[in-house]
């Protein structure tokens, strides 16, 4: 029962460490309510134009042509909402640097005005104001027309997952991300040049968790057990969302262009400016994944690490034995390729038959796989020397390994890796014994601390 208890825990633990929407699920029917809101940050804050811009919305709609998918047949459903234009229209509204005008439905409107037209010269016949009381307003007319849609559907960009199972009792999390690109731009109807255009993308989060316990508890007796949670990103709201930043881009880069004015002048001008410079520094930088590339890294670096050392010789029983290290590394032009520099301080023990001290000196070149990244793998190998403390009969000896770094801030990396140290002779420990020279292996952690400015060299890699 013990057992059962422990499993069901691990379960448990699994499913509700990962998805709060598992406290929160819906046992009763809701009632309608408002609409979410999903621009939370916005860089238009308190920033009203000095007259809005009466504009035209005739079409945005799905462009994609793709359909939901289904595991097994097929569907006929769309995978994007058809009604981008009303979300549009929704999203000019509430920008308030925008008048709209209907010309989704301008047919019905024209019949409907017609209508009024028909009424009331029927019911003003014999009245000498007949002209007074059969015309109407105008209609107003559009300075721009805003063109484009939702032109790309991409399902699938990336999906994983990870799970574990023991004794009868499991969890898994399964994650999919879709992605969306809107596409919006402005035309002049004065002569047809286009103003502006900008391109928004938003991904869509699909992820399923569950939790399983199947075990038998006793003779014939059989518990099984199963709970868990699907959570998917309404695609409306994603395009909803879309939307309502291709229309704040627009307006801020018709901000810059003069195509537009802000209440306030040029400072509102420039500060908008600013904050417009950063987010666009901070979109290039950032790649499908929605990974963000920086130069995090400084041309040099200083690291000192602390770890273990185990001798793998001619004697049996190795112990491991601390040591440590201080290494300096400087980059070349490329930022993920570097020459480091080290001297070790470290023990070797083979329990009852062989113990010293020892010092070494390694050149090693190294690799990093995912150098613009906070987090990235790392391998190297070199050359070097070892000998004891009183520098006797110094070795040579090819060393090689494998590691991963986080950066806690961009000046101080905190690195975890693994090495092999193979000697140049079977004699090192004073035996010699069958063909194999001798190695040790070294497991460590340690620190970097970068020094100066990073190369500012990085590259928009699409699939890295």
């Amino acid at each position: 029962m013990n057992k059962i208890k422990i499993s069901a825990i691990i379960s448990l633990l699994f499913l509700f460490s990962s998805c709060a929407a598992y406290f929160n699920q819906p046992l009763q029917v809701s009632k309608a309510r408002l609409g979410e809101n999903t621009s939370q940050n916005k860089i238009l804050k308190d920033i009203l134009p000095v007259t809005p811009t009466i504009v035209g919305v005739y079409k945005f709609r799905d462009q994609t042509g793709q359909y939901k998918l289904v595991e097994n047949g097929s569907s006929w459903s769309t995978a994007i909402t058809q009604g981008g234009t009303s979300i549009l229209l929704k999203s000019l509204e509430d920008s308030k640097w925008f008048t709209a005008i209907e010309r989704e439905n301008v047919s019905n409107l024209l019949n409907e005005r017609q209508i009024i037209r028909s009424t009331r010269q029927e019911y003003s016949k014999g009245n000498k104001k007949k002209e007074q009381i059969s015309s109407i307003p105008p209609l107003l007319f559009a300075g721009v027309l805003l063109e484009g849609g939702v032109v790309s559907y991409d399902s699938n960009i990336i999906t994983g997952g990870s799970g574990a199972r023991y004794f009868g009792a499991g969890g898994s999390v399964e994650y999919r991300e879709d992605r969306i690109t809107v596409y919006l731009r402005a035309v002049s109807t004065s002569n047809g040049q286009i103003l502006k255009t900008v391109y928004t993308s938003k991904t869509i989060l699909s992820q399923g968790i569950s939790a399983n316990l199947f075990r038998y508890v006793n003779l014939k007796r059989l518990l099984e057990v199963e709970t868990g949670v699907t959570r998917n990103e309404p695609a409306q709201l994603a395009v909803k969302e879309a939307i309502d930043k291709a229309v704040e881009t627009l307006i801020v880069e018709g901000v810059i262009d003069g195509l537009w004015k802000p209440q306030g002048g040029e400072p509102v001008v420039q500060a908008l400016k600013e904050r417009y410079e950063k987010e666009k520094e901070d979109a290039n930088s950032r790649v499908l994944y929605d990974r963000k590339l920086e130069d995090r890294r400084g041309k040099t670096a200083v690291s000192v690490t602390a770890g273990t050392s185990h001798i793998s010789g001619d004697y049996s029983n190795p112990k491991g034995k601390l040591g440590t290290s201080l290494a300096y590394k400087f980059y070349f032009n490329k930022p993920n390729l570097n020459l480091n520099l080290g001297l070790g301080y470290f023990q070797l023990e083979n329990e009852g038959a062989f113990k010293d001290d020892f010092v070494s000196f390694d050149i090693n070149l190294e690799y990093d796989v995912l150098p613009y990244d906070n987090f990235t793998p790392f391998l190297y190998a070199g050359l070097g020397t070892i000998s004891n403390t009183n520098l006797d009969n110094p070795e040579f000896k090819v060393q090689y390994g494998l590691g991963v770094e986080y950066l806690a801030t961009n000046n101080i990396g905190i690195k975890l890796f693994g090495e092999q140290n193979v000697l140049m002779t079977d004699d090192f420990d004073g035996l010699i014994r069958g063909k194999r020279d001798d190695f040790y292996w070294k497991v460590g952690l340690g620190l970097n601390f970068y020094i100066g400015k990073p190369y500012n060299k990085v590259k928009s890699v699409l699939f890295e």
